[in-house]
């Protein structure tokens, strides 16, 4: 019986540390993940690029992950929101825009519920 015992208890652990392993991995980390805008000082009117690169504890891209990327000043895609999913390198391309004087503060989400520690601001002339 003991024997039976341990054989099922390395079983569980083994089955569970693989899992445990497959969820990491795909897990996106909101301290690798990054965010870039061009340029970071643009005139009324300009179209900004913006970059947010879901990566997860080990720096992997991960593919087809939900990205909201936020403002406070302007227009992304068109909206004050906007949200698409990130393609096989990682990356989500979005484009901001303002008709206001200031600094757009840019703030992406993942899955809706994590916010990556990276933010990036932009300064409309």
């Amino acid at each position: 019986m003991d024997k039976k015992f341990m054989a099922l208890v390395l079983v569980f652990f083994l089955v569970f540390g693989v899992f445990a392993r497959a969820s990491a991995e795909t897990d996106p980390s909101s301290q690798t993940s990054l965010i870039f805008a061009w340029p970071l000082t643009a005139k009324i009117g300009d179209k900004v690029e913006v970059n947010v690169f879901i990566r997860n504890a080990n720096n992997t891209p991960l593919n087809k992950k939900s990205v909201r990327l936020t403002t406070n000043l302007g227009l992304i895609n068109g909206s004050q929101e906007s949200t698409s999913e990130s393609d096989k390198t990682g990356k989500v391309n979005f484009t901001l825009s303002s008709d206001t004087v200031g600094i757009a503060e840019l703030t992406a989400f993942v899955n809706n519920n994590i916010q990556l520690i990276q933010k990036v601001s932009v300064k409309f002339e």
